[in-house]
């Protein structure tokens, strides 16, 4: 989840809405790569969740990583809530996940570097604490009472409005992690052409990274029971939006979606305020009943935008949603995959005429079957496998085309980091496969025997 967005000013006239969205328009030398990752903490003698606070917590982990490697703290209120250091920010999902959201860098090779220390830090904190982490993208057998909200007023806003739409907004906030990586556009076109290639192509994602065949203690029937929860949270902000396949798409069309999403809160002064459900359109016009007479800044649009949760969104640059959470390898993976799509002009046409024709339909039913069967999904003449094959294929081919040398120079491209990918197409099988296996097979129905077995 997102922290306060900062720097932007009162908001004069409708089109700076748009030009927000602009200013994230960026020539392709500066183009960057932003991984983020989250991840579940546990206490090692009982598997159960970490709690807020106490003598083995989060606050304990976090000023650990203070004390021990350099990190600033990051406090609302009187609750640490998070840490930054060169760019990038350790902050804290609604159940206690800890993500890393890495600083923007040029190469796979840099991102993979921090994320290797990143954990490589948290690990080194943590097991003094006898606290453990693990990559799955569902809690497999906590239970929603087992998992409580940390002090963040932005999720307390959050929790109370998941109960009034959908029914598993919470279980999403409390026992889910994901994987994403935020990449740049060049212009409202490049946007365009983008945002398209990555709503069609979640699916794949999903597939590809399916890691949460378990929850509330037994198989829950799907790959991604990460990507279920998602289905049925709150429709008025997340799905696969179909009007960006419409003619005349661009950052103007986005805000008018935008302006349409309930709201959960203005931030002021260290405050979330309540303003659920109410309309940011009211608000431009200083009708807004939560703060009457007042207008919004372009720091509560940006905060505004951060509450939308699509499986692809849009802010200052494109951010993809589709991935479960998962083992260390997998982590660099994730972003291997789409900048090898969108970061080069040939790939990225070569992505987009794969799904250029594809429908609404087309596209929710890719959505449903790859999270019930991953790679062994089908819809329609589509193969999940062949499909994600062909993507892969562009990916590397993407990849090969930048060049981005890491090990100074003795490796050649940023290909390798496909590996784990290339071999789960391979098998036909990714990582829920596994796990379902190993449950029937060598742990014989004990679910604890994933957190020795594939911790990080």
């Amino acid at each position: 989840m997102s922290v306060p967005q900062t720097g932007g000013g009162p908001i004069e006239h409708y089109r700076q809405l748009a030009e927000y969205l602009e200013a994230g328009c960026k020539p392709k030398a500066d183009w960057r790569i932003g991984t983020e990752h989250e991840k579940f903490g546990y206490c090692r003698e009982t598997f159960q969740p970490v709690p807020y606070d106490g003598e083995r917590s989060i606050v304990t982990i976090l000023k650990g990583l203070q004390e021990r490697h350099g990190w600033h703290s990051i406090f609302e209120q009187e609750h640490l809530i998070g840490l930054e250091k060169d760019g990038a920010t350790i902050s804290l999902e609604p159940g206690g996940q800890i993500e890393l959201s890495g600083a923007p860098l040029l190469s796979i090779h840099e991102t993979c570097d921090e994320v290797n220390s990143h954990l490589t830090q948290i690990k080194d904190v943590a097991e003094q604490l006898g606290i453990g982490f693990i990559g799955l993208g569902a809690a497999p057998n906590w239970s929603q009472d087992q998992v409580p909200l940390v002090p963040k007023g932005r999720y307390a806003l959050m929790d109370k409005y998941m109960q009034t739409v959908g029914s598993m907004g919470q279980a999403m906030m409390r026992r889910t992690c994901t994987v994403q990586v935020n990449l740049d556009y060049l212009s409202e076109a490049d946007m365009v052409k983008k945002l398209r290639v990555a709503l069609s192509l979640q699916p794949v994602a999903t597939a590809l990274f399916a890691n949460s065949p378990f929850f509330e203690g037994k198989p829950n029937g799907y790959k991604s029971w990460r990507s279920r929860i998602w289905r049925d949270l709150d429709e008025a902000r997340t799905g696969m939006l179909p009007f960006v396949f419409e003619a005349g798409f661009g950052f103007e069309r986005w805000v008018e979606y935008a302006l349409d999403v309930p709201m959960y809160f203005v931030y002021r002064d260290g405050t979330y305020i309540d303003a659920l459900g109410q309309s940011f359109r009211e608000f431009m016009q200083g009708r807004l009943p939560a703060l009457p007479n007042e207008l919004p800044t372009l720091d509560d649009w940006g905060n505004h935008l951060t509450t939308i949760f699509p499986e692809a969104r849009i802010k200052k640059f494109i951010e993809m949603r589709g991935a479960d959470g998962g083992p260390w390898r997998r982590l660099c993976a994730l972003p291997a995959l789409w900048v090898g799509l969108m970061y080069d002009e040939v790939a990225l046409d070569s992505a987009y005429q794969l799904v250029k024709d594809w429908g609404p339909e087309t596209h929710e039913r890719l959505r449903v079957v790859a999270s019930i069967s991953g790679l062994q999904a089908r819809s329609g003449k589509i193969s999940m496998q062949e499909l994600a094959n062909e993507v892969v294929v562009i990916a590397e081919s993407g990849l090969k085309t930048r060049a981005k040398s890491g090990a100074d120079g003795l490796i050649p491209d940023e290909t390798h980091f496909l590996d784990a990918l290339k071999e789960s197409l391979e098998i036909g099988k990714v990582q829920a496969d596994e796990l379902l296996e190993r449950y029937a097979g060598d742990w014989n129905g004990d679910l604890n025997r994933i957190f020795d077995d594939y911790s990080y």
